[in-house]
């Protein structure tokens, strides 16, 4: 028998329909920490940009797993990626700075997105994205791992070292436009914020849900928290790696084999599999984390006693 779990929080709903609390498995637990390939425990963005200081638009890997690949991209005033689709996989971005006009097929207007708006497109559905303003523009970019690009016109296809672009036809009905499980094009920083200040939201909040892939509110107050355990390792996950863009405040990480990072909005925390980690809101004031990993429910397993 393959035990894959160990000391769940809260009920365990059994094959049997028994409930048992707390419930202790056996998980093989790997090495912690192990970082490959762009990742870090934590990236600042003020590094980001200051490496990129003599450049005009240029574009950043910071998550490249075998989940997902997220990439911070700035670009100029009336720059324009032209209209193209990623054919079995959905893409969301966080607007940081500037204005950005995402046109979306089978929207009935473009969406104008600005700092803190969270904008998605599924599968199989034609987009175009173009920073307009005065200022130039910044988004952390977000697709599934592996994800190709197919461009609706000849003269904008980009030079790919490896790839011959042929024409091709395809059924686009099944997928274009569907965004289910309360996914919308736009969602706005906001309107989650103050849902949750005014208690109509509750708890982590859900923006993106695809089955390769999630990306979680999770807004609050380290005031309203309990008093802070430095001992509490949090929990781990057994099959993919979690990151975090900050969008407010500041988020306080423990992460096993690392130690304690202190991330400010525009950071971005990633932790491998394997590794106890422990979010928690930080400093005064409000605090938020856009939560993605690869799993529509990824499992949390914390150590029994």
């Amino acid at each position: 028998m393959n035990f894959r779990f160990i000391a769940t929080v809260g009920t365990v709903s059994l094959a049997f329909g028994v409930a048992l609390w707390s419930q202790t498995f056996y998980a093989p637990k790997g090495k912690p920490a192990l970082y490959s390939g762009p990742h870090k425990p934590h990236t600042k963005l003020s590094e980001v940009k200051a490496a990129h200081a003599k450049a005009k638009s240029w574009r950043h890997l910071v998550v490249d797993d075998q989940h997902l690949r997220s990439e911070w991209v700035q670009a100029q005033p009336g720059e324009k990626d032209p209209d193209q689709f990623h054919p079995d996989t959905r893409t969301w971005w966080v607007v940081q700075e500037g204005e950005i006009k995402f046109t979306i097929e089978g929207q009935p207007q473009p969406v104008l997105a600005k700092k803190g708006d969270m904008v998605q497109v599924p599968m199989a559905t034609i987009f175009s994205i173009e920073s307009v303003g005065t200022q130039p523009s910044l988004r952390f970019e977000t697709n599934i791992a592996k994800a190709k690009t197919i461009y609706v016109n000849k003269p904008d296809i980009p030079k790919m070292p490896g790839f011959d672009f042929v024409p091709v036809t395809m059924n686009r009905k099944d997928g274009m436009g569907i965004y289910l499980h309360n996914n919308k094009p736009l969602t706005t920083f906001n309107e989650v914020a103050d849902g949750i200040e005014s208690g109509k939201l509750k708890g982590t909040i859900r923006v993106v849900q695809d089955d390769r892939g999630t990306a979680n509110f999770i807004y609050g107050y380290n005031s309203k928290l309990p008093a802070l355990d430095p001992n509490n390792k949090g929990h781990w996950h057994p099959e993919g790696s979690e990151y975090w863009l900050i969008m407010k405040g500041q988020i306080r990480y423990p992460i096993e084999n690392v130690g304690v990072v202190i991330a400010s909005e525009g950071d971005v925390v990633y932790v491998p599999p394997s590794t106890y980690h422990a979010p928690r809101w930080w400093g005064d004031g409000a605090s938020c984390r856009l939560a993605m990993n690869g799993f529509p429910y990824i499992s949390h397993l914390f150590e029994a006693h």
